[in-house]
C-alpha cells in the first residue's frame, strides 16, 4: 500500500493565473456518433467484467477501446422519412475467453441492450460486429496479482477543479438536452446534439447542433418555431447568462427538408456521419482545449488495470478533493504517470499544481499528500464503481 513517504509526489503553487481573454469547450451528446461508440464499448466492458467476476472471481485481461461507427443513409421528410442503409458498429479488442460463453456474445448483447436503452427502438436497427481476439500472454499477468492489479500501460491521467463558468454552462445545457422533461416537452428533438461553448472576455455563447426528428416536424415554419422555443427553454434554465444559437447552418429561406437539420432517427449517423471511441468527451464530460487533458480513450478500457482509464478518473477526483478540502486552494491540476507492470496504486509520478493566493503552508502540503495517498489506496473501490457503471467516463 502506498504511503505519503513512498509516493513520488511533487507539489507546486502559484498565487494566481491570468484569466484568458478567450475560452472554448464542448460536450458531445449521448446520440453523437463518437458518444455512441464510447457508450457501447463501455457497456461491453462492464458486461465482460461481470462475466469474468462470475467465472474467475476476478476481472481478467481485456480491452475494448477500439470501435468504429460507420454512418448509414436516409431520406428525411416532413412527417416521416425512411432509413435507406443501416448504421454499423464495429468493435475490436483483445479479450480473455470465458469458460461458459463466448466473449463475442457477451459483448454484442451488452451493446444491444445499451443502444436499446439510450436510443429506444432505433437502437435495434444498428448492426453490431464484434471482432475480438485472444489477449497477449505477457499482458494477461497484469490482472494475476493477488493483492492489486499491475498497470496495463505506461501513460498519464490529467484532471482539474473547479469548472469555469463556461464549462458549467456547457454541462448544464447538455444535462437539460438529455433530461426526460426536455424530451417530453420537445418530441422533435433528437438524441444527437453537440454543445460548443465559447467566451470572449465576459461574453459567453453556446452554439448547439441538435438533430430534429422528421416525423415530429411538418414544415419549415414549424421547424424554426420549435428552434426558437428550444433556445428560449434552455436560456431560461441553464442558470448562467449566455447567448444561444442552434443549428447555425440552417437556411431560413429553405422551402423543403434539404436546408435544415432534419433526420429520420434523430441521429446524424443515419446519413454518413461516422464515429470513433476516444474522439468525444473526456472523463469529465467535456473537451477542453484551454485545459490540460489526456487524449486517452477511457471508454472500453479495462477498469481493473488500465491506467488510461483509472488515472484520468482519479486525477479529476483528486483535484476536486484537494480544491474542496484544502483551505485557499482556488484551482488544482493533477497529473498521474503510471509505469507498465507497476501496481496501479504506485504511480511513477504524481504532480499537483495549486493556485493559492496565500501560497501553501507545510501543513497544507502534507494535507495534499495525505489526500493523494488516500485516493490511491482507495483505487480498488474506484475499480468497483467503474465495473458497476456508477462513474461516468465520457
Amino acid at each position: 500500500m502506498p504511503t505519503a513517504e513512498t509516493i513520488a509526489l511533487a507539489i507546486s503553487s502559484v498565487p494566481s493565473r491570468p484569466k484568458e481573454q478567450t475560452e472554448m469547450c464542448e460536450h458531445k451528446g449521448i446520440g453523437h456518433p463518437d458518444s455512441l461508440c464510447d457508450g457501447a464499448v463501455e457497456a461491453a466492458a462492464r458486461a465482460l467484467c461481470c462475466a469474468y467476476l462470475e467465472a474467475y472471481g476476478a476481472v481478467q485481461h481485456f480491452n475494448l477501446d477500439k470501435a468504429l461507427l460507420t454512418g448509414g443513409m436516409s431520406a428525411p421528410k416532413f412527417g416521416g422519412g425512411k432509413v435507406l442503409r443501416p448504421i454499423r458498429l464495429i468493435v475490436s479488442g483483445p479479450v480473455t475467453e470465458l469458460p461458459s460463453a463466448k466473449a463475442e456474445q457477451v459483448v454484442e448483447q451488452a451493446i444491444r441492450e445499451y443502444l436499446a436503452t439510450c436510443l429506444g427502438g432505433i437502437g435495434n436497427d444498428i448492426r453490431i460486429e464484434p471482432i475480438l481476439r485472444p489477449s497477449a500472454p505477457n499482458l494477461r499477468r497484469v490482472t494475476d496479482s493477488p493483492s492489486i492489479p499491475l498497470s496495463n500501460d505506461t501513460s498519464f491521467g490529467v484532471g482539474y477543479a473547479p469548472h469555469t463558468s463556461l464549462e458549467k454552462a456547457v454541462l448544464s445545457a447538455a444535462h437539460l438536452l438529455r433530461s426526460s422533461a426536455f424530451r417530453e416537452t420537445f418530441e422533435a428533438a433528437g438524441l444527437d446534439y453537440k454543445v460548443m461553448g465559447s467566451r470572449l472576455d465576459e461574453h459567453q455563447r453556446l452554439t448547439i447542433a441538435l438533430a430534429f426528428v422528421d416525423r415530429c416536424v411538418h414544415g419549415v415554419d414549424e421547424y424554426f418555431t420549435l428552434k426558437e422555443e428550444i433556445g428560449s427553454h434552455l436560456a431560461e434554465r441553464i442558470g448562467i447568462e449566455c447567448e444561444i444559437a442552434i443549428n447555425t447552418l440552417d437556411n431560413r429561406d429553405a422551402t423543403d427538408e434539404s436546408g435544415i437539420y432534419l433526420t429520420v432517427t434523430g441521429l446524424s449517423a443515419e446519413h454518413g456521419d461516422d464515429g470513433q471511441v476516444g474522439r468525444g468527451n473526456r472523463v469529465n464530460g467535456l473537451i477542453t482545449p484551454y485545459r490540460p487533458m489526456s487524449l486517452e480513450a477511457a471508454a472500453g478500457k479495462n477498469p481493473a488495470s488500465h491506467v488510461g482509464k483509472l488515472y484520468n478518473v482519479l486525477a479529476h477526483r483528486l483535484a476536486t478533493h484537494i480544491q474542496v478540502n484544502v483551505d485557499g486552494a482556488d484551482e488544482v491540476i493533477v497529473r498521474l504517470l503510471s509505469g507498465i507492470g507497476r501496481p496501479i496504486d504506485q504511480p511513477q509520478l504524481v504532480a499537483i499544481d495549486v493556485v493559492a493566493e496565500r501560497g501553501l503552508s507545510s501543513a497544507q502540503e502534507q494535507q495534499i499528500r495525505e489526500l493523494a495517498t488516500r485516493q490511491l489506496a482507495e483505487l480498488p473501490a474506484l475499480v468497483n464503481e467503474l465495473v458497476h457503471g456508477t462513474v461516468a467516463v465520457f
